[in-house]
């Protein structure tokens, strides 16, 4: 093994064969450790590839994993099993499909494929798509499959519930029916497979001396559970993992998994690793400042052999704009010196992103919004648009087709076809051609009901917002078209965003009738040419060098030489939903921890006194999260 090992890392790497736990901080070179691991046990340990198992989270880490070890020493890695929690659980259910009740050439069922099987079992059931959405249903049904449960003993916390319940016994037995299953069902089958089947758990914990996980903080309760199964009394499992950048605890990861191993696995060896190879001394210490008010760590300290670094730059704004205006300012000055994709914007909603990629684009700095789409590509704002566009012309077709049945409200992929071949027809817009039918009584009576309440409510949002200021018309609208309530039925953080993003779409029409002359056009004309302009200007996505804006649950596992940390103000980062509960709000602090051990060389970390959110003007205090940084690692500007 080329390149010297730290003496901690070596430890990990060399450890005898039996349980541990690598603790390994933020850039602390946790996948060396892991590469290096399997090799020693392949070279010095003797185990052959065969019994030998790696868990990654995503199929980049597993390839990546397999080419280090390739390189590293030219093993043969198809003998092992390296790849996901789902990618293994496949591979096991196709090798033992009979003894999983399964078919021998079963299908897996996509997020899309899922979706549109729970609607048609909806339809079937004669649910209204309008009270129970597929998207919950999905929800739930997933949800009920992470925590192990059947439909029999799924968990009912809402009367809704019951509804959810029914749909998922429905959905499972055309599932079996078909020979398909979910992704959901991978862990689920496989899990259960090896709990009830003595022999065939117990041969493959003959097989594997040794299991290896990756970003262990990350596992659900499922994962969890999969995970021992393999472990038995001749097996070494080494876990790697950080509970401090344990942050997906909304989508179902339990950090007590990581923090109570110990309990698990008796006599286990922890070993941690804090040289940190990453981040100047000045941001580890602001880091281990933040992260050292969360109880019930399992404990570490990163440090650094290189340079101290810049003192971290505190900038309290007056505004969203004026946080904005600094930020972009200080890209444009240190991108003298600097390659502009040196430079990451962090945020903690998808939301604050809008305003920052206006002022990007005003002064033509190239940028990427990573893991997600720019602010006016976003699909609830092209929902919104599109109402919007169709209310101040109705022969937009493109908008028609988008909204006809957004909110669901029954009209299907037949009913539109027959309004397009009666425009074609008739060489009229969709509008025109739906007016037309509605005279000629050639629907349903429940398709008429339908069209008839959709033109009803296109027209209605036109007279209501007609003499309102701009802002108000959006607000309306959002409200009148059932956008706002669709989306509240979203579950989680996802359908927060949603939200979130639509109520910035309001600020920025109240931003819009401030800043913009619009004499010649109606307020909202002006606004809607705005917005495609904005979505249609070159986008940075394709660029490589271009600044990286993202969330920073996306930044995770990413490094820049310079992050803006933006934002940082109470109800705001921490969010305003984890206020009242503290396992959340510990949380909210290790995802600025994440954050803040994301810069390399310099880091930004800002605040604005006034913003609007939700639809209003908003007053907030400097998060708590500032605070915790010791003064004398901070320099305002």
């Amino acid at each position: 093994m080329s390149n010297p090992l730290n003496p901690a890392q070596l430890e990990a790497v060399e450890a005898p064969l039996k349980h541990q736990l690598i603790l390994a901080g933020a850039g602390c070179g946790k996948t060396r450790v892991l590469t290096h691991r399997l090799v020693w046990l392949v070279e010095t340990e003797k185990i052959s590839p065969f019994h030998l198992m790696a868990v990654t989270f995503t199929n980049k880490a597993a390839m990546e994993m397999r080419t280090r070890i390739r390189d590293m020493a030219n093993l043969p890695t198809q003998e092992m099993w390296i790849g996901t929690f789902h990618g293994l659980s496949h591979r096991l259910l196709r090798m033992h499909w009979r003894e999983a009740n399964l078919p021998e050439a079963f299908q897996i069922l996509d997020a899309s494929d899922q979706s549109r099987m729970i609607r048609r079992i909806m339809q079937s059931l004669n649910l209204d798509e309008n009270r129970f959405t597929p998207k919950e249903a999905q929800w739930f049904i997933n949800k009920q499959k992470e925590l192990g449960h059947d439909p029999q003993q799924a968990v009912i916390h809402h009367l809704s519930d019951q509804v959810f319940v029914k749909i998922y016994m429905a959905y499972q037995e055309a599932a079996n029916r078909a020979g398909v299953i979910d992704f959901a069902d991978l862990l689920l089958k496989a899990t259960r497979l090896l709990r009830d089947n003595v022999a065939l758990r117990e041969t493959y914990q003959n097989r594997f001396r040794s299991v290896l996980v990756d970003e262990f903080q990350d596992t659900n309760a499922i994962q969890y559970a999969w995970l021992k199964l393999f472990v038995g009394a001749s097996s070494s499992i080494t876990l790697v993992g950080d509970d401090d950048q344990s942050i997906y605890g909304w989508r179902g990861a339990e950090i007590k998994n990581i923090q109570n191993f110990s309990r698990d696995f008796p006599c286990a060896q922890l070993i941690r690793l804090e040289q940190n190879y990453r981040s100047t001394s000045v941001i580890l210490a602001a880091a281990n400042a933040v992260i050292a008010q969360n109880t019930g760590r399992l404990g570490k300290n990163l440090w650094t052999a290189g340079n101290e670094g810049d003192l971290i730059t505190l900038h309290a704004a007056g505004s969203e704009i004026d946080e904005a205006r600094f930020v972009v300012q200080q890209i444009r000055k240190l991108s003298q010196h600097r390659r502009v994709s040196d430079f990451a914007v962090l945020y903690r909603s998808n939301a604050q992103s809008r305003i920052i990629e206006e002022l990007l684009m005003q002064y033509q700095i190239p940028y990427r919004v990573y893991g997600g789409l720019r602010y006016f590509d976003r699909a609830e704002i092209k929902d919104a648009l599109a109402y919007l566009r169709l209310v101040t012309n109705h022969a937009d077709d493109t908008s028609f087709e988008r909204i006809l049945n957004l909110p669901a409200r029954g009209i299907g992929e037949r009913t539109l076809s027959h309004i397009r071949e009666a425009a074609v027809a008739n060489r009229s817009s969709l509008w025109d051609a739906l007016d037309h039918l509605l005279t000629q009584s050639v629907f349903s009576s429940r398709t008429e009901n339908a069209l008839q309440g959709f033109v009803n409510l296109v027209d209605r949002i036109q007279s209501e917002i007609e003499e309102l200021p701009l802002h108000t018309q959006i607000e309306l609208t959002l409200h009148e078209s059932g956008l706002f309530k669709h989306y509240q039925k979203e579950q989680g953080e996802k359908g927060l965003a949603r939200i979130e993003n639509l109520e910035e779409l309001v600020n920025a029409a109240h931003q819009f009738e401030q800043e913009v002359n619009v004499d010649e056009l109606s307020p909202l004309l002006s606004f809607l040419s705005f917005a495609a302009l904005e979505s249609s200007v070159e986008k940075g996505s394709e660029k490589k060098d271009a600044v990286q804006l993202m969330t920073l649950h996306s930044a995770k596992g990413l490094e820049f030489p310079v992050v803006f940390l933006t934002g940082c103000e109470e109800e705001l980062f921490p969010h305003f939903l984890s206020m009242n509960e503290p396992k959340q709000l510990e949380e909210e602090r290790r995802l600025c921890y994440v954050g803040m051990t994301r810069a390399m060389q310099k880091l930004y970390l800002t605040y604005a006194h006034a913003r609007f959110m939700h639809g209003k003007k908003s007053y907030h205090r400097p998060s708590r999260f500032l605070r915790e940084v010791p003064q004398a690692l901070l320099v305002e500007e």
